[in-house]
């Protein structure tokens, strides 16, 4: 058991693509956590499969490295601010952050939210400028920067002080000056020893914790994970439970683990300043103060920011139900989403008073949504999704929306396109600039309802080229209609498999979202027409043979491949009158009912 003084706790925090867990993997490999036969995968701290494959990190994860004779915890902390809820609980675990700036880019819009986090609990980051080996990285224009930062976030003169480090987390070298030699990460790891504080804390009082995140394990439960405020804890006593009505409830420790860089490791005894999970409590929540049953105490409890953006969950009813999924009714969904409920406190999981066929799920964006949602489908759910619905507050009796600030960088020639888009959405510009490699760069706050939707058609106008990313900055009085989606829907006049002769009559009316051979049936939205109203179509026709052949009639048919959606495109495309179908292998669109005159027209 280490003693509280050789112990440093801290958390990296940076904007999504920062560089955060390729650095997280050079401190790792240079702390001598592997074999030297050991295969290391790339980010290896991107551990759940979705992470891997979006390239960003979606929970919170902790690991302990050693130097000499101190041992490290670090926390890697999700970069997107739709998983902000992550964020601001595992800051209470930790007494410093690394706050990662990219050399080039400078501090950007969601290093601005981890930040006045950070600074809001009284934590002295450490700024360390990665990616300074990039042929265009600019360091002192990034750290002029950063400072501004710091001062419009209201930093103290203590936390304006900061301390600053030059690194390459992909080169795997640190320095405290810029014209050090670059050597390995031993300057980084030097730093974190002198200047982050030792955990506060007596071993010598009776213990006391806060469950900051849940975990959950097949065998023993729900596992509660936190730092050891005060004393120590030891495998098989008895401790309390409070919960948040002051409730005590007793419990003996089945298990207590903490971390050998990343594998869970079992330990007998734990004390002040460790960061551990501990067995054995099954009705724990996040919040719940654990200590001593002789000397029981209440910590106040952890607040997290509301949801923002709500999307129903419903029990698919269309005509394919079943064929592909495992889960499909409505007591599977909602015991899943409970489940959910039950580890993820950030979400917000409502049961319909007026329906049973359908549950409300409200979270902070809608990539905080889509990564349920994909995990449901990759365990073999089936339903279907509304579109989302920003979530109205009430204040003074006026209706208040959730306001955004959306950093948008692009080529020069289309930042005409995107700021008359913008602005027709309720967006107000706050910033232009351009730089000299004429890469505009454009802040605007804008409605959460004015980007919903906007994102396709964002990667279309600026040829891919663009990135936009958006963070939630307040609430605000109702803006007023918001226009939705120019062009109307291709919809199928009937059930069967999809042909290429079909496709070729329709592709010139728009663009289309199925090929040849796919099932489709009636009400399914099969494209997108070329004008605003929807369109009923054909896409099942076959040729008509006959044992006349005549020269020229046989010309090959020549398709444009079909759209295909994402699960965040399709959430993002729907209007209010559409649904998304989603089950394990497809994401289909489809009419919530096809209209009276739409059946006349039809046929």
């Amino acid at each position: 058991m280490f003693q509280p003084q050789k112990i440093r706790n801290i958390a990296i925090i940076a904007h999504i693509d920062h560089g955060k867990t390729t650095m997280l993997d050079s401190l790792l490999k240079q702390s001598n956590n592997f074999r030297d036969n050991e295969k290391i995968p790339e980010r290896v701290m991107d551990s759940y499969d979705q992470e891997k494959e979006r390239g960003i990190t979606i929970f919170a994860k902790h690991t302990s490295i050693f130097f000499e004779d101190y041992k490290i915890n670090i926390i890697d902390t999700p970069g997107h601010s739709d998983f902000s809820g992550e964020v601001e609980r595992v800051l209470g675990l930790v007494n410093c952050v690394l706050l990662l700036v990219d050399a080039q880019e400078g501090p950007m819009p969601q290093t601005r939210f981890v930040l006045s986090q950070a600074l809001k609990m009284g934590l002295k980051p450490i700024v360390v400028l990665n990616k300074i080996d990039r042929p265009h990285a600019d360091p002192d224009r990034a750290l002029n920067l950063t400072f501004d930062l710091f001062v419009e976030l209201g930093a103290t003169d203590e936390q304006l002080d900061f301390t600053v480090a030059y690194a390459s987390g992909l080169s795997g070298f640190a320095t405290k000056e810029l014209n050090d030699p670059r050597v390995d990460m031993r300057p980084l790891f030097e730093l974190i020893v002198e200047k982050v504080p030792a955990p506060p804390g007596n071993m010598e009082l009776p213990f006391l914790m806060q469950a900051t995140t849940l975990s959950y394990d097949d065998f023993i439960g729900r596992q509660a994970c936190g730092r050891i405020l005060e004393g120590k804890i030891r495998k098989g006593i008895t401790i309390a439970r409070i919960d948040k009505n002051g409730h005590p409830t007793q419990h003996k420790i089945v298990k207590i683990e903490g971390y050998h860089g990343l594998k869970k490791v079992e330990l007998e005894e734990a004390g002040v300043g460790d960061i551990i999970s501990i067995s054995g409590i099954p009705e724990v929540m996040i919040g719940d103060t654990l200590c001593d049953t002789n000397h029981i105490v209440q910590l106040p409890p952890i607040s997290l920011a509301e949801p923002t953006l709500s999307v129903e969950i419903s029990v698919n009813n269309g005509p394919m139900v079943g064929k592909d999924g495992k889960h499909v009714t409505m007591n599977k969904i909602r015991d899943r989403l409970m489940l959910e409920k039950r580890a993820n406190i950030s979400l917000k999981i409502e049961e319909s008073d007026s329906r049973d066929d359908s549950i409300k799920v409200c979270g902070r964006g809608e990539l905080h949504l889509a990564v349920l949602i994909e995990a449901m489908r990759r365990e073999e759910y089936e339903f279907v999704l509304s579109k989302p619905q920003v979530i109205i507050k009430k204040i003074d009796g006026v209706d208040h929306e959730p306001i955004e600030v959306a950093h948008v960088e692009i080529p020069q020639e289309f930042s005409g396109a995107v700021i008359e888009e913008l602005s027709r959405r309720k967006g107000e510009m706050r910033a232009l600039n351009t730089n000299e490699h004429n890469i505009t760069t454009l802040e605007f706050l804008i409605p959460t309802r004015g980007l919903m939707g906007y994102k396709n058609e964002f990667m279309t106008v600026t040829r891919g080229l663009g990135i936009l990313t958006s963070i939630f900055e307040s609430y605000a009085p109702w803006k007023g209609e918001i226009p939705g989606r120019t062009k109307g829907a291709l919809i199928s006049n009937g059930p069967g498999k999809v042909t290429a002769y079909a496709c070729f009559g329709i592709q010139e009316r728009g663009s289309l979202f199925v090929g040849p051979g796919e099932e489709v049936y009636e009400g399914m939205v099969v494209g997108e027409n070329s004008r605003e109203n929807d369109l009923i179509v054909n896409v099942v026709r076959g040729k008509q043979l006959t044992n006349v052949r005549a020269s020229g009639s046989d010309e090959n048919i020549i398709l444009i491949p079909p759209r295909n959606f994402t699960l965040e495109q399709a959430i993002d495309y729907i209007q209010d009158d559409e649904l998304v179908e989603v089950t394990p292998h497809f994401i289909r669109l489809r009419k919530r009912h096809l209209s009276e005159n739409d059946r006349k027209r039809k046929g």
